[in-house]
């Protein structure tokens, strides 16, 4: 039975997890033309209430942030052109778009790591989140940004342009914050070392190569995802020929290269203490 302590533990810890989801959801690497955008991390923190609190608080954190997200989006609502359309975009642009993050307490189980379950749950509550967007475009939007003779494919294609960049970095953010603390316990803790502790420099090392690897995915998304996109309602895929491949891969090719090269001379340090 959860204490009056407690109590009070979950719900400060669940305010500031809140109010972190609320400034980061501000901080976007990509801004589409017509509504949606890639933020930094957004959803990790709801989806850590959810694992750590159980589902029922999680879809009540994350019914708290469509909230939120629904008065920093007020101006939407001028578009909508009768009271039906206004309950949709309330519906499934903020309400049931946020709420089904909630559901990430449904993947804690004892057989999976964390890393796992919180990747799990970012991949799913991120799809749930996608069709949510996609039946709002594909109704509420149709003649306004979305062209009305392709509303079903033109709201896939653009809402997936911005989602699945979103899904990719919320996975990576949530291995990333698995390999720093541990949240299974009542109180969030620092992952404990196990075995032999590596030396500072392979800690530093290591811990370098996955910043550069994180940043790596994020410039590759900047540079593919925007041009899948254009203002004149041109499709998903016929952006392709728009992307700068060449810078694209050249990114990737370096930020791999880093990435290796760190993980390499890390695992030479460890290896050289261990012998």
């Amino acid at each position: 039975m959860m204490t009056r302590k407690d109590s009070v533990y979950r719900l400060t810890e669940t305010a500031i997890l809140l109010a972190f989801a609320a400034v980061l959801s501000v901080i976007k690497i990509i801004d589409m033309p017509y509504g949606g955008s890639v933020t930094a991390f957004s959803m990790l923190p709801l989806l850590v209430i959810a694992y750590r609190h159980g589902t029922r608080w999680g879809t009540f954190a994350a019914f708290t942030y469509g909230i939120i997200q629904l008065l920093l989006g007020l101006d939407n609502f001028s578009y909508a052109t009768s009271a039906l359309a206004g309950i949709m975009i309330f519906l499934f642009d903020y309400l049931l778009a946020f709420v089904v993050l909630g559901l990430g307490g449904l993947f804690r189980h004892d057989k999976l790591s964390q890393g796992a379950s919180l990747s799990f749950a970012a991949v799913t509550t991120g799809v749930l989140r996608y069709f949510c967007h996609v039946v709002s475009g594909c109704t509420v939007w149709a003649g306004l940004s979305v062209p009305t003779p392709q509303a079903v494919l033109y709201s896939l294609s653009y809402n997936a342009s911005y989602m699945i960049p979103e899904i990719i970095i919320l996975v990576l953010g949530a291995v990333y914050l698995s390999r720093l603390l541990s949240l299974s316990g009542n109180r969030v803790s620092r992952v404990s070392a196990v075995g032999n502790t590596p030396p500072r420099i392979a800690v530093l090392f290591s811990a370098i190569a996955k910043t550069a690897l994180l940043v790596t995915v994020v410039v590759m998304v900047c540079h593919v995802f925007p041009a899948l996109q254009w203002e004149d309602g041109t499709l998903f895929l016929q952006g392709l020929k728009n992307v700068p491949w060449a810078t694209v891969g050249l990114i990737g090719l370096i930020g791999s290269w880093v990435f290796l090269l760190l993980e390499y001379l890390c695992a030479r340090i460890t290896l050289k203490k261990t012998v």
